[in-house]
């Protein structure tokens, strides 16, 4: 079969695949129904395929799906509902990107996969890593900087009468003539300190510090207590000699990092798997590699559809 007969094969499977959707979730369909999709989905691989794709669209659409579900006897495509999906995808990615959100007041941004160095007014540079949003707002007794979203790495010229202050969602870390690191993941804030010496504090610690020297990592995040641990700097920001270390990182975490050098959404369908452990080092040019060494060596299994990766 040639690659376009195939292609066309395929979106018509898709096609019918939504369609059994559509009747399944219009409140019309009885155990009759249930059945006959369940044995068109076991009629070959290219129709369970089809069919899960199909079902992690419609899952992902919320309202959208709702809509077509409204649509009464209108044939709802493939090509329709991910044209929908794509708008929510897209429109999720934007605001992650800065196109929507804090990076349009953001003095530095970089989009997925890129890196940059950037020297601030004071001398100091700062490393951004991929998919980070940065600004900043330096006075005659102050150097301050927001970091949106994203991973930045700060080299801070030594400058004891203007204090040089990172914010970071609900708290701010202080530098004390040094080399550190600060990485927004969804459910935390983690500061690692390559060089010198940080004071890292929270909102509503009521002045509470915590001090933090080379090789030594802070993670906080809202209702968590602040608390210092050794770590090997070198191996956390290996992501600026274009490396990931992974040294027992849970799966959750890794996928974090994954995101920003690769397209589309990557999703982990339970909490058992975000937990599982990952060892490797991984090259950043090629963030599928580390997917598949995932699915090689976990108990996990991966597909690949057009908006979206599942690990299950």
């Amino acid at each position: 079969m040639s690659g376009k007969k195939r292609k066309q094969a395929d979106i018509a499977l898709s096609d019918q695949a939504i369609e059994w959707l559509v009747l399944l979730h219009s409140g019309k369909a009885g155990d009759v129904d249930r059945a006959a999709f369940a044995a068109w989905r076991e009629r070959s691989p290219e129709h369970a395929l089809a069919a899960e794709e199909a079902e992690t669209i419609w899952h992902g659409l919320g309202v959208v799906g709702n809509e077509a579900r409204g649509r009464g006897r209108r044939v709802t495509t493939r090509r329709a509902l991910l044209g929908s999906a794509g708008v929510v995808f897209l429109g999720a990615a934007a605001y992650r990107s800065g196109l929507l959100g804090p990076a349009l007041f953001a003095d530095y941004t970089t989009g997925m996969g890129e890196q940059r160095t950037e020297t601030l007014p004071d001398g100091s540079t700062v490393r951004l890593n991929a998919r980070t949003a940065l600004s900043f707002d330096f006075t005659p007794g102050r150097r301050s900087l927001t970091l949106y979203y994203g991973q930045a790495t700060f080299s801070v010229t030594h400058d004891p009468s203007r204090p040089f202050v990172v914010a970071a969602a609900n708290g701010s870390t202080q530098a004390i003539g040094t080399v550190f690191d600060v990485n927004m993941r969804p459910a935390e804030v983690v500061v690692t300190v390559v060089e010198g010496t940080v004071a890292v504090s929270t909102d509503g610690t009521g002045g509470e510090r915590v001090m933090a020297s080379a090789n030594h990592q802070v993670r906080y995040a809202i209702g968590h207590a602040l608390h210092a641990e050794a770590v090997d700097a070198e191996s956390e920001t290996a992501w600026r000699r274009g490396k990931l270390i992974f040294n027992g990182k849970p799966l959750g975490e890794v996928v974090a990092e994954i995101r920003r050098y690769r397209g589309g959404e990557i999703v982990i369908l339970s909490n058992r798997l975000r937990a599982l452990k990952v060892t490797g080092v991984f090259d950043l040019n090629d963030p599928d590699a580390i997917l598949r060494t995932i699915e090689a060596t976990l108990p996990v299994r991966i597909s690949y559809l057009p908006l979206v990766t599942i690990l299950r």
